[in-house]
């Protein structure tokens, strides 16, 4: 077992100490998880160019992930500082998400997921974002990621928080292009966020008004009216044209709307 210095953070299920100057090492406090399979699919992402931290995981144990130090703030702490605007925040979330999916699969079939992108989970280095916390990865299809980072952010949006005005801003820049979140995507979100068992009654609660919210943002139609649309407008009226693209420097996808697309 590694020999630690002082903690420098945590979160629900782990806490992160610092070894160097240059390397932290990040422990499940429970011992769940495999933190060497999870270093494996960040080396994977890291070496097709993709932002996240390097990892040392030929070292890591089933509870133990020794990482790269980074520095800087969350992504939700600079839009704490005023120094990041949440409808940045969730445009560099979008292109994120659009980049990873355009990594080669790790091994055959489907694409790499995070399955945990929000705010927290993006550290803003002086090199640009890094995304940290794999431990939720899987092989899977987009639209599923999309679901999950969308109802992440509506969860809040609903709440009665501080944050929700500006998690409702991101949740809408992260879903300018609305053609990457799927029906399916969405409702296996949902159905994944109600069986987390790190969340509280009262999180889980708000899972039905996130969904609504998220339907709102998507079709354009105040809440109140969103259980009046159908479920899936594929070929039955007139969709709603997608707003917006990829910021400057993002990577698009080459191919039109996903199927099934949420509207």
């Amino acid at each position: 077992m590694w020999q630690t210095g002082r903690l420098l953070g945590s979160g629900r299920a782990n806490d992160v100490y610092e070894i160097d100057e240059a390397w932290v090492l990040r422990r499940d406090r429970h011992g769940h998880g495999d933190a060497a399979a999870e270093g494996a699919v960040m080396e994977h992402v890291r070496g097709h160019g993709y932002p996240v931290p390097r990892v040392r995981w030929a070292e890591s144990t089933p509870s133990d992930l020794v990482m790269e130090r980074l520095y800087g703030p969350t992504m939700l702490e600079a839009c704490l500082a005023g120094s990041l605007g949440p409808d940045e925040a969730g445009a560099i979330l979008a292109g994120l998400l659009r980049t990873l999916h355009a990594v080669p699969p790790l091994g055959a079939g489907a694409r790499v997921l995070h399955l945990d992108l929000h705010p927290e989970n993006v550290i803003l280095t002086a090199d640009g974002p890094r995304v940290i916390d794999w431990s939720n990865s899987e092989a899977g299809e987009p639209g599923l990621d999309w679901g999950v980072s969308a109802m992440i952010l509506a969860q809040v949006a609903v709440a009665d928080d501080p944050l929700a005005t500006p998690a409702r801003t991101m949740l809408t820049a992260l879903l300018a292009d609305r053609s990457h979140l799927t029906e399916d995507g969405l409702a296996q979100a949902r159905r994944r966020r109600a069986a987390n068992v790190t969340m509280s009654r009262h999180e889980i609660e708000l899972l039905g008004a996130a969904e609504d919210l998220i339907r709102s943002v998507v079709s354009g139609v105040p809440t109140g009216l969103v259980d009046s649309l159908p479920r899936i407008m594929s070929g039955s009226g007139q969709r709603p044209r997608a707003r917006g693209g990829a910021a400057e420097g993002e990577v698009e996808d080459a191919g039109g709307e996903q199927p099934g697309a949420v509207g």
